[in-house]
């Protein structure tokens, strides 16, 4: 009897490993497999967020760029030419009368204007250091979308892998529930079984097949959520990855530990905001001492009429010339404005400050908590892999002991179901473990290197 068991098991597991080489083999020939390398590729390329952020980096080396022009003077040149037409009566008290028409008048003004400041309390240097802090801000704000589209794509892409793995899983399911259809079928027909037995059996294998057909549209809809990820149409699921979920189990706490609070880049991202409202707080106090500054303008003027209206008219009038010379802004009283934004600016450090500890808390939080779900899921792993191997060689047992009729349908379908759950289990336990790897990688920004 035994032998025929063991006999049964490896024609069982030979008819498992054709199948799954025959779609293997199907699935070459019709799909290209995406790497997880050019998954990622094609998101550093193209992800729209990590696009948008690129785009504000470039906004702020843009200002960057004219940061020294701060320093320089500014240079202003104007010109207005006018034209009147005008008609003069007079009655004079000597009695006389003039009454003129058509007179025209051209006049011409230019001048070119230079302002230099000279002092304004610093503000100009706080200004230049503040926007060099925020081209800073924009490149770590791109490094930090990176990262968390790197763990996005990898997630994404290993999240296909295991509906792929649960697919497979289906598959082998839907061949033990076949061959039971087709026992209760043959103990019906000979009357060594209900058909109740054959009907349960059918309803089984229906069930499965739904959740087969399920199974693939879940794939289909992972696919498109990475090609969104990967900037790429969400329609274009004409691929295929791999079906493996590799796993580093070696990693350890005391490592990714080390140095978080100077690697991470949420909280670099947080210590240059302090940075920047340190140097906008400079800026609001600056305003409070005078500002000096170097005047200078040359200026020309020209006047032309048609005709004169009495004898002491001028008919043409020119005059240019420069000057020169310095001003001094002294802010006495403006409403308690400037108070107002000093402290505004204060509160803002604070604010900031505040946000970088909440940064700090949480990274420790997750990567603390991540590291938790790591060791529970490699526990967890070793464990469901034993299980499989165990609920494999149960589902055999009792298929063949159905066969022979020593066992009833309900024993075979619990067999099932303890597999069908092994496999669910170790499958989740294997991407679970991935994701925590993952997850860790991303706190220290390991994912670039």
């Amino acid at each position: 009897m035994f032998a025929g068991i063991y006999i049964n098991m490896k024609l069982i597991k030979i008819s498992f490993t054709v199948t799954l080489l025959l779609c293997c083999l199907t699935s070459v020939k019709a799909q290209q497999v995406l790497t997880l390398e050019q998954a990622i590729d094609l998101a550093l390329k193209s992800n729209y967020d990590i696009r948008l952020a690129k785009n504000d980096a470039e906004v702020a080396a843009n200002d960057y760029a004219y940061r020294n022009f701060a320093f320089f003077p500014t240079l202003n040149a104007t010109a207005a030419k006018a034209w009147t037409t005008s008609a003069i009566k007079q009655e004079l008290a000597n009695g006389n009368k003039r009454d003129t028409a058509g007179i025209k008048n051209q006049n011409l003004n230019a001048a070119i204007n230079l302002n230099w400041t000279l002092f304004d309390g610093l503000k100009m240097f706080a200004t230049r250091q503040r926007v060099e802090g925020i081209k800073v801000l924009g490149e770590l704000s791109v490094k930090t979308q990176i990262v968390n589209t790197m763990a996005a794509v990898i997630n994404g892409y290993y999240n296909i892998s295991q509906q792929k793995q649960q697919l497979r899983a289906l598959s082998e399911q839907m061949s033990i529930s076949d061959e039971r259809v087709k026992l209760s079928d043959a103990k019906f027909q000979t009357g060594l079984a209900p058909k109740t037995d054959w009907l349960q059996a059918k309803v089984d294998f229906n069930a499965q097949k739904a959740a087969h057909l399920r199974q693939q549209t879940l794939i289909v809809q992972a696919k498109a959520s990475l090609n969104q990820l990967m900037g790429v149409e969400t329609a274009s699921v004409g691929y295929d990855v791999t079906d493996s979920i590799p796993v580093n189990l070696s990693l350890a706490y005391g490592t990714m530990r080390e140095g978080i609070d100077t690697i991470n880049a949420d909280i670099k991202v947080a210590e240059q905001n302090i940075l920047i409202s340190e140097l906008a707080l400079k800026e609001r106090k600056a305003e409070l001492f005078p500002v000096i500054s170097f005047n200078s303008a040359y200026n020309f003027n020209r006047t032309r009429a048609n005709a004169a209206t009495n004898q002491f008219s001028t008919i043409f009038n020119q005059n240019r010339g420069l000057n020169y010379g310095f001003s001094a802004t002294v802010p006495i009283f403006n409403g308690f404005n400037k108070q107002r934004e000093i402290k505004a600016a204060k509160l803002d450090v604070a604010y900031q400050q505040l946000s970088l500890d909440n940064r700090r808390s949480q990274v420790n939080l997750s990567l603390n908590n991540a590291f938790k779900d790591y060791e529970y899921f490699k526990l967890a792993l070793e464990l469901e892999e034993e299980n499989l191997g165990l609920a494999k060689e149960n589902v055999v047992v009792a298929l063949e002991r159905f066969r022979q009729g020593v066992s009833t349908t309900l024993e075979l379908k619990e067999a099932q179901q303890s597999l069908e759950e092994s496999y669910n289990r170790l499958i989740q336990a294997r991407y679970n473990t991935k994701l925590a790897e993952t997850e860790l990688l991303r706190l220290r920004g390991d994912l670039l290197r």
